[in-house]
């Protein structure tokens, strides 16, 4: 007999994991279901971003920075580091600890918030009586009813046409994270977030680096400005990155080679010994049987839904990748969040203007609301405050003082419209400004607030302070 649910969760990433922790929470009867296994065959709930995303890149992240850091600047503290060497299979074991941490962390809330988990594939068998029949393959096969059913799917790697990954020498963000030995030559294809996140825990560890991206302009959805400044800090790191070309023919052999023209329209040719592939990624709705009941994906795969994530299904939702708007963690658990409180008559919000973008490179790039690319292309008069880190106490003395802190605002009502960092712990730093923003605060609401000394958030303050051109310290 089939075992009956309020709500069905397929899928627990970020969205879906959260989606049944919040539905538990407001007391419904939840069941989640995830695919994942971990190299034992065990349960790996997380999604892509805890298994072979978000958490494992930045574990690398922070050890290939650790080992730079030793390598080229704690001289400058006073720090001397004699036959300094890398220990490449226990800096992966550690980012693999890092991930069954929080693999393990899941199931402990799903246990915590009575949540039941099932290690499987979940399909759609059809609408019956008290809601849907979902159908579980696994290690042992389940039938589940929902009343209620979220789509968390997430998302999947997008490959070269006609050069799929082996996760040998063509990678995806998965294959990334396993190399066992540091390649002489890395070549990446796509200068967004896991190609510049990759790109440089790679050449952090001895890598000879390069980037091939087929956009004219580097992180051409960031503030023109901060995206400048990330480029010359990245590039003077040794990051080699080549805007406008036009990928022709991959041969794959020994070394890989990738025929492409430059942004002169002239023939270039690029060897490596290993190649990622980071061309954005794809909608995941494989063995949903989405076709079999009518649930509709839109021409590029994704679940189509309404502003409240519902699809066109009684009762049926979908968050996440496998949705409209930003392919990211943050946004994915908001939406679980918000559905939650939907199912229960609540009014669960989602505001996609307020979501903060983040690359953890060094220096870190965050942003959050409207570039002044794209405030110029409205015809909106605003206002622009820049405040350099160089001129920060804080980063002087962490010896970082790459990067600025710019805030825009609205000429008239000084309401904050977005804000833009590159520099030391962007990525902490965004979040003070995403309150101000859900606030409707003005700028000189932040410049009026008093701020730790020495701190990294004074850069923040005195970017307020300089939109009314009062700036303090610089």
């Amino acid at each position: 007999m089939a075992k009956q649910f309020d709500v069905v969760v397929i899928g627990a990433g970020p969205g879906g994991y959260i989606a049944a922790i919040r539905a538990a929470q407001l007391g419904m009867s939840v069941a989640c279901i995830d695919a994942w296994s971990n190299a034992k065959g065990g349960p790996a709930p997380g999604g892509t971003c805890t298994n072979v995303g978000c958490i494992p890149s930045k574990a690398l992240l922070q050890s290939s920075e650790h080992f730079e850091q030793a390598g080229h600047h704690f001289a400058d503290h006073g720090i001397k580091v004699e036959g300094l060497g890398l220990d490449l299979p226990k800096l992966l074991g550690r980012k693999d600890t890092v991930v069954k941490q929080n693999n393990d962390g899941i199931l402990y809330l799903f246990k915590k918030n009575k949540v039941t988990f099932f290690h499987g594939t979940a399909a759609f068998a059809g609408q019956v009586e008290g809601g849907w029949a979902i159908k579980v393959t696994g290690n042992a096969s389940e039938d589940l009813v929902g009343k209620h059913v979220v789509v968390a799917t997430g998302s999947s790697p997008r490959a070269f046409p006609g050069m799929p990954f082996d996760e040998k020498q063509i990678l995806s963000n998965e294959g990334a994270l396993t190399i066992p030995e540091v390649p002489k030559r890395l070549g990446v294809i796509g200068a967004g977030v896991i190609g510049l996140e990759m790109g440089s825990v790679w050449r952090r560890l001895g890598a000879d680096v390069t980037i091939l991206e087929a956009m004219p302009t580097f992180l051409g959805a960031a503030d023109e400005q901060v995206a400048k400044e990330a480029f010359k800090a990245l590039t003077k790191q040794g990051l080699k990155i080549t805007m406008g070309v036009k990928i022709g023919e991959i041969q794959s052999g020994d070394t890989i080679t990738v025929n492409y023209t430059d942004a002169a329209g002239a023939a270039q040719t690029l060897a490596v010994d290993k190649l990622i592939v980071s061309i954005g990624r794809v909608p995941h709705t494989a063995g949903l049987n989405a076709e079999g009941v009518g649930l509709k994906l839109d021409e590029r795969g994704f679940v189509e839904v309404d502003a409240d994530c519902k699809t066109g299904l009684p009762n049926v939702w979908a968050i996440g990748d496998v949705v409209r708007g930003p392919m990211l963690a943050h946004k994915a658990e908001e939406e679980g969040v918000a559905v939650a409180e939907r199912i229960a008559g609540q009014h669960g919000h989602v505001n996609f203007n307020t979501v903060p973008w983040v690359i953890y490179t060094n220096p870190e790039i965050s942003w959050v609301g409207q570039t002044e690319q794209s405030l110029k292309n409205e015809g909106r008069a605003y206002k622009a405050g820049t405040f350099p880190f160089l001129a920060n106490g804080r980063a002087r003395a962490l010896g970082d003082t790459t990067g600025l802190v710019k805030i825009l605002a609205d000429a008239t009502t000084d309401e904050i419209l977005g804000v833009h960092i590159v520099g030391p712990q962007a990525s902490e730093l965004i979040s003070e400004c995403v309150v101000a923003m859900e606030f409707r605060a003005a700028s000189e609401d932040i410049a009026r607030i008093c701020h730790a000394h020495p701190s990294l958030s004074e850069a923040v303050k005195e970017a307020a302070l300089a939109v009314d051109k009062r700036a303090l310290n610089f």
